[in-house]
């Protein structure tokens, strides 16, 4: 599992893109992280394997998903939080691996936001067909802090909009080793992921891992 395998031939697309004010692309930037990272992220998943939330409204949720760090997002008929216990095994969610800390702390800063110390990774596994609604991220009570997302696997197409749920989204594709950044003016920017289209990935197969570092509190 090297590096080699995910590199990208002739891929011309810029390394860096701007988004909107304080939304950053940085294409291909875990790609050196990832001897380390995937092994790290079988090991989580071991503790605490992937799971499809119910939401508020009682519908299930077609990403599954599981979690990392001091605090974990959950869902349930009795709403949307953060808890340090994983509700399935009653057990604390599994430590954030030092690879996973210190990419969301390195990307985080080639966006411009210097000190990110993220508390929780969220995990979500996409297979084809799996979609995320826009939303907001805003469960959290540090909103001064990014968010930074992490792809991997298959290709993804992410929706991108503004403050208001009727904004015009942009479309970005992303592909393994891509991250998203977004804070300041674009904190709580409405985001999604379109149903994911099917393929397979050289070493992931059939699906796509999103990590999603949040700093909670």
């Amino acid at each position: 599992m090297t590096a080699d395998l995910f590199e990208s031939v002739g891929d011309t697309r810029p390394s860096r893109g701007v988004m909107a004010d304080g939304a950053v692309l940085l294409r291909g930037f875990a790609k050196p992280f990832e001897g380390e990272l995937l092994p790290a992220l079988r090991v989580i998943v071991k503790q605490a394997p992937f799971r499809h939330l119910i939401t508020p409204g009682g519908h299930r949720m077609s990403v599954a998903m599981t979690n990392c760090g001091s605090a974990g997002w959950v869902s349930d008929r009795t709403g949307y939080r953060y808890d340090a216990i994983d509700p399935e095994s009653k057990q604390p969610w599994p430590a954030m691996p030092p690879v996973l800390r210190m990419l969301a702390a390195r990307a985080a800063d080639d966006a411009g936001f210097n000190g990110f110390a993220p508390e929780a990774c969220l995990i979500n596994r996409y297979v084809p067909g799996a979609k995320l609604s826009l939303h907001q991220d805003r469960d959290e009570l540090d909103f001064a802090a990014p968010i930074v997302s992490v792809s991997l696997g298959l290709p993804a197409i992410f929706l991108f909009g503004g403050a208001k749920r009727a904004d015009k989204t942009a479309r970005y594709r992303l592909e393994h080793g891509d991250v998203v950044v977004w804070g300041g003016p674009s904190r709580l920017f409405f985001h999604g992921v379109a149903p994911l289209a099917d393929g397979e990935h050289p070493v992931l197969g059939r699906q796509r891992i999103n990590l999603t570092f949040r700093k909670v509190r």
